[in-house]
């Protein structure tokens, strides 16, 4: 058995997250344990920690491949006042 104290702060958040999930202190604070082990002391692949990023903002497929002519678009718009 271990005893955590916590501060008031930390100890309000806690009853926060208690209230809304519907559980109890120890079990919000095994699954915070859980998640930061997870982060912290799981080793994962570069490709698979920055897999929930890519193409979030809705890149188009073919950037590489027409950045010239995209950028010379935005220049000629910018410039043709």
């Amino acid at each position: 058995m271990t005893t955590v104290r916590l501060n008031d702060e930390i100890d309000n958040k806690l009853a926060q997250i208690i209230e809304v999930e519907k559980t109890t202190k120890s079990e919000i604070i095994k699954k915070a344990i859980s998640e930061y082990y997870e982060f912290h002391y799981q080793s994962k692949p570069p490709y698979e920690l920055g897999l929930e990023f890519f193409g979030k903002y809705g890149a188009g497929s073919n950037l590489s491949s027409e950045y010239k002519y995209r950028l010379k678009e935005q220049l000629n718009a910018k410039h043709s006042h």
